[in-house]
């Protein structure tokens, strides 16, 4: 304004005003005069106003009918010229805002005159636009003429004048309703009530309102008139009207004017009465109509629908909506119903294309959005718009997807929602439609199954610049390129999920700060606030729970619809920015779902991510869980089910790489497109800028990620970073130089991403931990059972979150270190190998780490921390051993000084090491402990110095490497040494913590336990120290055990000085004896396999190359040093009060070592036992050793001086050494062994000699090759030690004992001796000599015997004792004592090829024959003089003698010595020519009886032996021999026959029987022919029958019955010699030419003998004495005889013809009846 009435414009306005009228009044001089005078006078009014007045202008405007009357006049001459003129001077006055309400009145009458003659029309609409709108005067009537005037112009003939007319109208509107806002705004301050409105039925009072109010009332109400086609009710005048320009006009005012119908109700009335229900109306035929139904099925025409209306009502509908939501909640569900429609696949392209546009205008406003949400979607029982407006754009995609674009219709338009899926198969029928050449995609698409559709640039992110609603100008539909459509969809989504996100984040945001602050206003103790800040917090909660429920049901409505698109879209993408942002959207969505902790739709969002970032189709369960969980959701939209589409695997996609999947069995490769690593960052991203919402969805992200980077073979670096490295196996990774510049960038990110697990909150952190162990469990299974390369993803991943979590590591060490232990255990070498590394590093990460309050004065946490690296321990894989033992150097190296209730823990692992762990872990760990025993002894607590001599004699015990051993052993003294140098101060110490624990065991009420209890602690740590070194004692090898065992005995003999006297005891009992004891076991279960070499090339002498040769040494040592021990302390040994005891402890392991399968042991421990035997012998005083006597003093204390100072330092107790010395001095006398108890003692070793010799001789029960024998000289050192010993206790020397000391004779006998030690004990086998041991045995025996021929009556009851001890050596010719079931081999067979040194020995019986036949000797002998001793014959010694002689003798040839069972027959000879008068003598009284039938089955057993002869023996000595068994046979004639009245019945029976056995014998059938005749015995047989016969036909015959025993003997021989003959024959006949087998013609030739011998007898005999019967039979052979003439056997013929010729001798004449006197 201030430009228009400053002066000089006031002036120039004067001046121009004039100029004007002059100008006019020239134009209008000759054709107008009127004007020309109005013109002038006006000039004249100017004047005088001007010169009138001060405000000219107000003056002016006062007067302006009167100043424009003349222009108006002008206007009216219709020329041309002056009308412009004219017009151009109201105009100027008009801007000057000169012009009056009537004025203004009376111009626009003109302009219309001017307008209905058409003339200046543009100046006009010029004029109007200046008037209307340089102030107000106009209205009402006027304004209504002004604007239909403006109206009429728009619908000229010419195109210019409708523009600009159109152009007018829409400002002069615009103009109008500006006018309203001014005027409410000048009216602000004074509020008016307003009046209800009415229905009102004048449609043109509208009297509650405002003049300007009322205009624009009235104006809005007639353009709904005229869009409606109805008159209009103010704007009189209108001729036409297009409904385009009307909606045009209507979305103009109310885009523009929103806050004018906000405000004032009668607007907002005719919104709701006339607008809606307006477009409804004129939306119809857009809803009715559908593409391609034909008219004839619908009964009536349907309109089509027209695209400027149409695309015009969806731009009023985006105003209305996006306007004035809030009053028209209910129409507006209606459009937004109606825009969802048109969306459909039926509807018009053109239709669909701006309904989109419209939609995009909805996603662009997200609290619009959130309206809808609360207005519809919460509400109980209205359509859920919002969520319908998704899944419409859902659904909308895959239509585009799924029709082809042609536009056809579907060849099925079912009407209950046709599923997508079933119009796929257009799409698929020809996946080729677009011919694309390879698929080499230029422009940003999507393809999907075959259907391309290009990506267009369409819109600027967030802002909703539509192209087809702005095409105002078009009539017909435009048609719209192809990817249009999909494109604005597609910005859709984009906008819709940006815009939601941002909101909620930004209010979620907000909430949490106030919640922050409001909670921390409520923590402040503010009394008196106190009651509003509640308040106010439970308004803001409340306000939070209302805002959460509405986020909640945004998202809820959304995702299920936002997914499906999305995840069809992000499969079809080829283009990168594309892609980029659909993943940007589904990561923001997955990361609001997280912080609303939506779970489901979080976990949806994620899933989809995930499955773009693998290849189609890849098999990892945990997606395809969650996916099917999706999937079975099928939500439907108005009828149209929306599918979740699989990804379709051909979509063009660079690949930039190839690698392995993840699997069990790998089938092939994988491809990963640039696609899929696009994902895979959008997934990093995800996790590394939302973790703490990630929740359990960790567990999806990292799957995915495992195996993408598996896929692309990252491997594990040091802390756990991945970096890029060879797959190991299979066709292995191959990846494009793409996606190798990416890897870096990758591996970073992946690293970062952990690190930023710091900042997550305790409970994110425990879900990304909790997620990676279950990953590493998958990994873990998978990788079972094979070697291949595991994936380590997880555990690098662990390790890193453990070390970027170490400020607060003890929330996460349990369930870190737990899993990771487990992955320590796997049996995948690789997977452990990284377990280990992982925890390793975590442990020296934790422990240098410096925490708040430091580890030193944190113990609690200190002992987790280690805690796993003791736990490792439990592991038995090597490597891991290894990883946990460098750790632990490491941490001695760097932390060593601080562990302080750490060591146990450190020790402990070092302790754990086993002997089969390998030699490399072990030497680790022997390093870890070197550096302990030399640096930290003085660091460590004293209670641990246990430990550490427990540890390191584990080490000692180690049998891998022997120089760890050994060096361990030299630690262990060295250890030791520290004791003795420090003991004071250890000592002391040692008792505070005693005094501490005993305490806190009296509180508890339980024992202090710790070993060796009652010794003072400092003694405990000394005996543990010699408890360690005796269990090296018995270690399995040889040099550690020497080794030790001198250490013990130098040990226990130098530091031995600082132990109390009563500790000696335990010393004795629980260090020496038990030593004893383990090596006494050890060397009886030590290994007797012969030990090849001593590792490398040692050669072993053979007297140590077994296990058991090696541990003998070891016994004889420890034996011997126990033993010093015993001599150099029995001072102090003696007063402990129970020596006795340890005296028969000792003499027990002197047994057990004697006894020891051991020849060394055994040796050795007999000379221990005479140097025993020596010892306990009474000593006499010049001979005592120079100690003081043994008195009773209560706790006896020995130093051994010498020891002590020659260290260098002795330690001594309280009292001196000159003091205890004293306490022995004293005057009483030495204390001598008396008699008895030496008595005692020689019956102890008796006892113990008896239980040695018992056990060294009973033999084994079962045997193998390794069955221990004892050696000979062993065996003769034990029997020599006896007759010594007797002489001290023969006194008491009874039966018992005699049975006893039989026993150990009889064994040792029976000992055999091995084959390779057999030439050197062993005379040759042909050599009859007696061995030491046996002679040694025999001179027992004699030292018995003579002592019992000289000793009492009692003691003669000892002989048949020796008798039967004598026999049972006898038997030894025939039966070498079975040594248990060992087989011994006679001597003749032990084999002594020295080839095979390494089989186990033989063993060898001794030819035992010399022996046995010296015993026999001696028996003989002894019984000739004491054949008739009283207990000789009581105890039945000839039966006894006779029965061991039946052994020799029924073996005969079997004998292992020819010798012996002739020595036996003469010794039998001999024995019964001196026993048998004695048995006759004693028959009656019976002590005989059994006797007899041992001797008739003796006889029997030799005559009729079962063994053969050997088959080179030669003729002579089998005549020889055969002659022995004749002499046999007339013994029995001569000595027992004759007496048979004295003799048993049963026995005369036995022998008679054998003679007749012996007259017929039937042979084996191994001789060869030539043999047969010698081998046949016939001199025997014939002795026997004659002696039978004899017998049997003797007048001497006393009873009927022995007479008829021989003959029933006759007769059966002759009746089977009959039958053997049939046989022959018939088998002879039947047999042909085969000769018969062997035996059957051995068995003819012998009856045949038999019978020509039998003959011979009967005629020897006296003829009375044959019975009649018997020629009979015998004759009566005689024709069988004959018929064997025919046999072909020589030899059959032969002895046929012998038994044919002596049948001479019945060749008689016949006789009258009567024959030698008999009828």
């Amino acid at each position: 304004m201030s430009g228009t009435s400053s002066p000089e414009a006031v002036k120039k306005l004067l001046e121009n005003m004039q100029g004007d009228l002059r100008g006019l009044s020239l134009e209008c001089r000759k054709k107008f005069p009127p004007v020309k005078e109005a013109a002038e006078s006006g000039i004249i009014k100017v004047k005088t106003i001007a010169a009138r007045n001060t405000d000219i202008l107000a003056a002016l405007k006062e007067n302006s009918s009167e100043v424009v009357q003349p222009f108006l006049m002008g206007c009216g001459t219709k020329e041309p010229k002056i009308t412009q003129l004219c017009l151009a001077a109201i105009q100027r006055l008009m801007s000057h805002e000169v012009v009056s309400e009537a004025a203004a009145g009376n111009i626009i009458n003109m302009l219309w005159q001017l307008m209905e003659n058409s003339l200046e029309e543009l100046k006009l609409l010029q004029t109007v636009l200046v008037l209307l709108t340089t102030n107000t005067v106009v209205h009402d009537e006027a304004l209504s003429k002004a604007i239909v005037l403006c109206f009429r112009l728009h619908f000229t003939k010419d195109n210019i004048t409708n523009n600009t007319a159109a152009a007018t109208v829409r400002q002069v509107v615009t103009v109008v309703f500006e006018r309203v806002v001014a005027e409410d705004e000048r009216y602000k301050d004074t509020v008016d009530q307003p009046v209800a409105v009415q229905g009102n039925s004048n449609r043109r009072s509208v009297s509650t309102l405002k003049p300007c109010a009322k205009d624009a009332y009235m104006l809005f109400q007639d353009l709904c008139q005229l869009v409606n086609a109805d008159a209009p009710y103010w704007l009189v005048g209108m001729t036409e009207m297009t409904r385009t320009f009307g909606l045009e006009l209507l979305e103009s005012v109310l885009n523009d004017f929103p806050q004018v119908f906000l405000q004032h109700q009668e607007f907002s009335f005719l919104l709701k009465e006339r607008v809606c229900p307006l477009v409804i109306k004129l939306f119809s035929p857009n809803i009715k109509f559908r593409q391609g139904s034909s008219t004839s099925s619908s009964p009536a025409p349907v309109e089509k629908p027209y695209f400027p209306i149409c695309m015009r009502l969806l731009r009023v509908v985006s105003v209305l909506i996006k306007q004035f939501y809030s009053l028209l909640v209910t129409e507006c569900e209606i459009f937004l119903s109606l825009l969802v429609k048109f969306l459909d696949a039926d509807k018009p392209q053109w239709l669909r294309a701006v309904a989109v546009e419209s939609i995009h205008r909805l996603c662009v406003q997200p609290q619009l959005l959130r309206s809808f949400c609360q207005s519809y979607d919460m509400k109980q029982h209205s359509t859920k718009v919002f969520r319908d407006i998704v899944n419409a754009l859902g659904s909308f995609i895959q239509s585009l997807f799924l029709v082809p674009s042609t536009g056809n219709p579907p060849a099925t338009p079912n009407q209950t929602g046709s599923n997508a899926s079933g119009n796929t198969g257009s799409a698929q029928t020809n996946p080729g439609v677009l011919g694309m050449g390879g698929g080499a995609t230029v422009l940003p698409a999507f393809e999907y199954r075959g259907t391309w559709i290009p990506i267009l640039n369409v819109t600027v992110q967030g802002s909703a610049k539509a192209t087809y609603l702005e095409m105002l100008d078009k009539v017909e539909p435009p048609t719209i390129p192809e990817g249009y459509a999909m494109s604005v969809a597609f910005h859709c989504l984009l906008d819709l999920v940006r815009g939601i996100t941002t909101m909620i984040e930004g209010e979620l945001g907000e909430a949490e700060t106030v919640s922050q602050t409001t909670t921390e206003t409520t923590s402040l103790p503010a009394q008196s606030s106190e009651q509003q800040d509640l308040q106010s917090v439970s308004d803001q909660s409340e306000k939070e729970l209302v805002s959460r429920a509405v986020w909640e049901e945004m998202v809820n409505a959304c995702w299920c619809g936002l997914l499906a698109a999305l995840s069809l879209l992000l499969d079809a993408s080829t283009d990168e920015a594309a892609t980029e942002n659909i993943l940007k959207a589904e990561l923001t969505m997955a990361a609001l779902c997280g912080r609303l902790g939506l779970v489901t739709s979080r976990d949806a969002f994620i899933t989809a991510i995930c499955k773009g970032s693998l290849p189609p189709h890849y098999a990892l369960t945990v997606l395809n869980s969650t996916t099917a969980a999706l999937s079975s959701k099928s939500y439907s939209i108005q009828g149209q089910n929306v599918q979740m589409i699989s990804p379709s695997s051909e979509s063009h996609q660079q690949v930039v790489a190839v690698g392995q999947p993840l699997a069990l069995q790998p089938q092939g490769t994988v491809m990963l497109t640039s696609k899929n690593i696009q994902c895979m960052r959008t997934l990093l991203n995800l996790a590394h800028c939302h973790g703490a919402v990630l929740g359990t969805s960790w567990q999806l992200v990292l799957a995915t990620l495992q195996h993408l980077v598996w896929i692309l073979g990252l491997k594990p670096g040091v802390g756990g970073a991945l970096k890029p490295g060879r797959a190991v196996e299979g066709p292995s990774t191959v990846l494009t130089t793409a996606v190798m510049t990416d890897l870096p960038v990758i591996s970073n990110i992946l690293s970062r991403l952990f690190e930023s697990s710091q900042y997550l909150d305790d409970v994110s952190l425990h879900h990304l931990i909790n997620a990676l162990c279950s990953l590493s469990l998958e990994a873990m299974d998978m990788a079972y059972g094979n070697n291949k390369e595991p994936s380590l993803f997880a555990v690098a991943k662990l390790l890193e979150t453990g070390l970027v979590n170490m400020h607060r590591i003890e929330i996460l060490w349990r369930p870190l270190t737990g899993h990771l232990l487990e992955v320590c255990q796997h049996p995948n070498s690789r997977m452990r190998e990284w377990g280990a590394e992982a925890l390793t590093s975590l442990i020296k990460a934790g422990l240098t780490f410096s925490h708040e309050p430091p580890l030193s004065q944190n113990q609690r946490l200190q002992l987790l921390l280690l805690n796993p690296l003791k736990e490792l321990s439990n592991i038995s894989h090597p490597d891991i051993r290894i990883k946990q033992l460098e750790c632990v150097l490491q941490i001695l190296q760097s932390q060593g000084d601080s562990l302080g209730p750490g060591w146990p823990l450190v020790l402990g692992v070092m302790g754990a090491i086993r002997s089969d762990q390998g030699e490399s872990l072990i030497r680790t760990a022997f390093q870890c402990l070197q550096l302990v025993v030399t640096d930290f002894l003085p660091t460590m607590p004293c209670t641990c110095l246990q430990i550490v001599v427990e540890v390191a004699g584990s080490f000692g015990l180690h049998n891998q490497e022997l120089n760890i051993s050994l060096t361990s052993i030299g630690l262990l003294w060295n250890i030791s040494d520290y004791f003795f140098q420090r003991g004071e101060i250890i000592e002391k110490e040692l008792n505070k913590e005693e005094a501490v624990l005993q305490k806190q065991a009296e509180e508890k009420g339980v024992m202090l336990n710790r070993p060796f209890h009652p010794a003072p602690p400092f003694d405990c740590l000394w005996l543990c120290l010699y408890a360690k070194l005796g269990e090296l004692c018995v270690d399995p090898r040889p040099a550690v055990r020497k080794s030790a065992g001198q250490t013990l005995f130098s040990t226990i003999g130098a530091h031995g000085t600082l132990l109390q006297h009563s500790t000696w005891h335990t010393v004795i009992w629980k260090v020496l004896f038990h030593l004893l004891d383990r090596v006494r076991e050890s060397s009886t279960t030590a290994d007797k396999e012969k030990i090849e070499s001593g590792g490398g090339n040692i050669l072993i002498h053979h007297s140590r190359d077994t296990a058991e040769k090696q541990w003998a040494e070891t016994w004889v040592l420890t034996l011997a040093g126990v033993a010093r021990i015993f001599n150099t302390r029995r001072y102090l040994l003696q007063p402990l009060g129970d020596f006795s005891q340890a005296w028969d402890v000792l003499l027990d392991h002197i047994q057990s070592a004697a006894l020891s399968k051991n020849n060394e042991v055994s040796l050795a421990a007999l000379k221990s036992f005479q140097e025993i035997l020596q010892i306990v012998s009474p000593v006499r005083d010049s001979e005592k050793p120079d100690t003081p006597p043994a008195i009773n003093v209560s706790v006896p204390v020995v130093v051994g001086t010498t020891t002590a100072t020659s260290l260098g330092r002795s330690f001594m107790r309280t009292d001196s050494i000159g003091e205890r010395i004293g306490r022995y001095n004293g005057s009483e006398p030495p204390v001598i062994t008396d008699e008895i108890e030496d008595l005692n003692l020689w019956w102890a070793a008796w006892n113990s000699w008896y239980r040695i010799g018992s056990e060294s001789t009973r033999p084994p029960i079962t045997c193998d090759k390794l069955t221990f024998i004892p050696s000979q000289p062993f065996l003769t050192a034990l029997i020599q030690i006896f007759p010594a010993l007797y002489q001290h206790i023969k006194t008491g020397f009874s039966m018992d004992d005699l049975q006893k000391l039989g026993v150990i004779l009889h064994g040792a006998v029976s000992v055999p001796i091995s084959s390779d030690a057999s030439p050197f004990i062993l005379p040759s086998y042909t050599e009859a000599v007696l061995t030491s041991l046996q002679e040694a045995v025999l001179t027992a025996l004699d030292v018995l015997q003579k002592a019992i021929c000289v000793g009492s009556e009692s003691m003669q009851i000892m002989y048949p004792a020796i008798f039967d001890q004598l026999l049972a050596f006898v038997e030894f010719s025939c039966k070498p004592p079975q040594y248990g079931q060992l087989e011994t081999k006679h001597i003749a067979n032990a084999k002594y090829n020295q080839i095979q040194l390494f089989a186990p020995a033989e063993w060898v019986a001794l030819n035992y024959v010399p022996f046995a036949e010296r015993s026999l000797e001696v028996v003989v002998d002894l019984y000739q003089k004491t054949a008739c001793h009283k207990a000789v014959v009581t105890e039945k010694v000839l039966q006894n003698i006779i029965k061991t002689l039946r052994i020799p003798l029924s073996l005969k040839y079997s004998c292992p010595s020819e010798s012996t069972w002739k020595l036996a027959v003469s010794s039998l000879l001999k024995v019964l020519s001196i026993g048998l008068p004695v048995a006759r003598q004693h028959a009656s009284s019976g002590k005989f009886d059994s006797m007899w039938p041992e001797l008739a089955n003796t006889f029997e057993d030799f005559l009729f032996t079962k063994s053969t002869p050997p088959d080179n023996l030669s003729i002579q000595e089998f005549q020889k021999n055969e002659s022995i068994d004749v002499e046999v046979v007339q013994l029995i004639s001569t000595e027992i026959l004759p007496y048979a009245n004295f003799i048993p019945k049963e026995f005369v029976g036995q022998i008679m029987t054998m003679l007749n056995k012996g007259s017929i014998h039937s042979q084996s059938s191994s001789f060869t022919e030539a043999e047969i005749d010698i081998r046949m015995r016939e001199e025997f047989s014939k002795v026997c029958f004659e002696t039978l016969l004899q017998f049997s036909f003797s007048n001497k015959v006393t009873t009927p019955q022995e007479g008829y025993i021989s003959r029933m003997a006759l007769s059966v021989l002759l009746k089977r010699s009959q039958d053997v003959l049939h046989r022959y024959i018939e088998d002879e006949r039947l047999s042909g030419k085969c000769p018969l087998p062997r035996q059957q013609v051995t068995e003819i030739i012998f009856v045949l003998k038999a019978v020509s011998t039998l003959i011979d007898s009967l005629k020897k005999t006296q003829p009375e004495n044959v019975d009649a019967n018997t020629w009979a039979q015998v004759i009566a052979l005689y024709p069988t005889l004959v018929e064997c003439i025919t046999c072909s056997s020589s030899e059959v013929c032969s002895a046929l013809k012998e038994a044919l010729v002596p049948f001479k001798d019945f060749m008689h004449p016949p006789a009258s009846k009567v024959q030698n006197g008999e009828s």
